[in-house]
Formats: structure tokens, sequence, C-alpha cells
């Protein structure tokens, strides 16, 4: 399995739904993080985006990584609903994993909703002002 994303220290080493979103950041297991998120089955990061159109392989690489450990992965793309670009679709349906973009406030609630039905879900979450 690949390094943590960003090489950097987990917020939390492990899952945890996505309690409020806004103001550029999130709270989450009784933590606030300014700035965009990477939830992933063994944890959850910062991530290193603030914009959708920032969003490329190299950042997507941690989760295509770790494309056998999950079944959905979904994009919070900020604001507005926001097409994934073919070539980085083609990435995930090459690696076997389902994706879907939209905006950050319904990601993080489908990502509360798949993860309370004990799926495997990760999402990539871009925080929001």
């Amino acid at each position: 399995m690949a390094p943590g994303p960003d090489s950097g220290a987990r917020h939390l080493p492990n899952p945890a739904p996505i309690d409020s979103y806004g103001s550029g950041g999130f709270r989450f297991a009784g933590m606030s993080h300014r700035g965009s998120l990477l939830c992933l089955p063994e944890g959850i990061w910062a991530w290193a985006i603030s914009d959708k159109t920032e969003l490329n392989e190299a950042l997507l690489a941690p989760v295509l990584a770790r494309a056998e450990t999950l079944d959905f992965f979904l994009i919070g793309a900020g604001r507005d609903p926001w097409p994934l670009p073919a070539r980085l679709r083609q990435r995930f349906r090459d690696a076997g994993l389902s994706v879907d973009s939209m905006a950050t406030g319904a990601a993080a609630q489908t990502y509360n909703i798949l993860l309370g039905e004990g799926r495997r879900v990760g999402a990539g979450l871009i925080a929001v002002a």
C-alpha cells in the first residue's frame, strides 16, 4: 500500500463522519480542520487542493493506489457540481473504482451515509468559504 497522502500525518487514524463544513474547513471527530480533506478507510488527512481546477493525477494517486480497498470515491468539488474531466474519470475506470463528483456539501452527506452503512468509501472534499 502507498504511504499516507502527501506523506503527512493523519488528523485521524480511522474514518469518521464529517460533522460540518464551511468557512474554509471541516469539523469531524471533535476536531476542526482548515482546508481540504482526503478521507480514506485508514484515516483522514489534509489534502493540498483549494480549487477543483487543481485536481490532477498526482493529487488522486493516493486514492488510485488504494483502489482495492474502496468501492466508491466521492469528490466534493466546492460550492457547485462539477463534471470530472474524462481523463481522470478514465483513470478511476482503469483502477476498477467508482467515482462521482458533486458539490462539497452533497459529497460530505453522501460520504456520511455510505460510511454509516459500512461501505468502503473515500472522499476528497475541497473546502468552501
